[in-house]
């Protein structure tokens, strides 16, 4: 005997059997994906994929998929809030990103209002989270008031009674870092002999290193990006200008060199301890290298972004945004780079800034 089946019952069945086991959790990494920072995205975006095909690989997270979705926000503000609205738009529910801060203060409101949760791992403008746009924003990263004390303290104990030119570049994190290590420098008895602002995006700085070849400058401190940096220390040593350029994290990057070559020898920027030599990331750093790719800058702060979040999700046992917040906050988070517990603004507990210098083509930890 043959039993009919009706039409709804078997609309059922296609939709079950079409239905996977689990509801993947979408999420995205979105930064400079392309443009002069675009190193920078290429790092977060190789940290964040390496973390998700490990947390699939091992079944995912309370039996559900990570599904990434990557943005591209060349570090302009007006871009990073299309593509924050883009991704509410498709239902993202976690966000590694910006790096840089003047996209992600403005993209974080964004987030904050379609209760997605940011996790930055790398913009560091104390504004971030300073003027949090709500509860679902959070950076992995120290802060420039942080780096800037080191930044300095340490210009004003080396270089003491030198003739100090603080540079930025007008963005929110060059003006920030710069005026930081303004404060700091002021504070520990140095002064500055000139301040002066950059327009990134330039190639010819002839006239800027003119002007501190005559005021006779001895030491450089620029707030700003590799690309610019580089560019200012060759045309410096090619008018036989000495004076040693020191940045920030965001010359974190072998980048730096390509464009300087032998120019940018004794270079120094601060950045956290490295992450590489880290046991927590012996595994996943072989991973990298097993790629040819050196996980340097914040590849692996990316990475641990996603095992935050992934771990969140498991605590909480749920994916609602509200549910998984509770657990944000209050865990204490083990990650490759170490533990990491929120503050109430969204602050990590991070190791403090020390020094790298570049030599012979790569940098390393003074």
């Amino acid at each position: 005997m043959k039993t009919r089946l009706s039409a709804g019952l078997l609309t059922g069945l296609a939709l079950a059997l079409a239905t996977p086991a689990y509801a993947d959790v979408t999420i995205a990494v979105v930064g400079p994906m392309t443009g002069s920072n675009a190193v920078y995205g290429g790092q977060m975006r190789n940290g964040v994929e390496q973390a998700v095909a490990d947390i699939n690989a091992a079944g995912g997270v309370n039996g559900e998929k990570l599904v990434l979705k990557v943005g591209d926000d060349a570090c302009d503000p007006k871009q990073a809030v299309n593509v924050a609205n883009q991704m509410a738009g498709e239902k993202v529910k976690f966000v590694v990103g910006h790096y840089c801060s003047g996209s992600s203060i403005p993209a974080s409101a964004v987030y904050a209002e379609e209760d997605i949760i940011e996790i930055s791992p790398a913009s560091t403008n104390p504004v971030f989270t300073d003027k949090r746009a709500g509860p679902s924003i959070y950076r992995i990263c120290g802060r420039d008031d942080q780096q800037g004390a080191v930044a300095g303290k340490y210009i004003a104990e080396n270089f003491k009674g030198k003739k100090v030119a603080i540079l930025h570049d007008k963005s929110a994190y060059g003006k920030g870092i710069a005026d930081e290590t303004l404060k700091a420098l002021q504070a520990a008895g140095g002064k500055e002999t000139l301040y002066e602002a950059i327009t990134a995006g330039e190639k010819d700085y002839s006239a800027l290193v003119s002007k501190l070849k005559q005021a006779g400058v001895e030491v450089i401190y620029l707030g700003g990006y590799h690309t610019e940096g580089g560019l200012i220390v060759r045309q410096l040593r090619e008018q036989g200008v000495n004076a040693p350029l020191i940045g920030g994290d965001a010359l974190a990057t072998s980048d730096f060199w390509a464009i300087t070559g032998k120019a940018g020898e004794g270079t120094l920027f601060t950045f956290p301890p490295d992450q590489r030599k880290l046991p927590s990331a012996a595994e996943v750093v072989a991973k990298f290298k097993a790629k040819n790719f050196d996980p340097q800058g914040y590849t692996l702060y990316s990475y641990a972004a996603v095992q935050i979040y992934a771990d969140a999700l498991k605590a909480a046992k749920s994916s609602d945004t509200e549910k998984v917040l509770a657990e944000m906050n209050k865990a204490n988070f083990k990650t490759i780079v170490g533990d990491v517990k929120f503050d109430e603004k969204g602050d990590p507990t991070v190791a403090g800034y020390v020094f790298y210098e570049f030599k012979d083509g790569s940098y390393v930890e003074k």
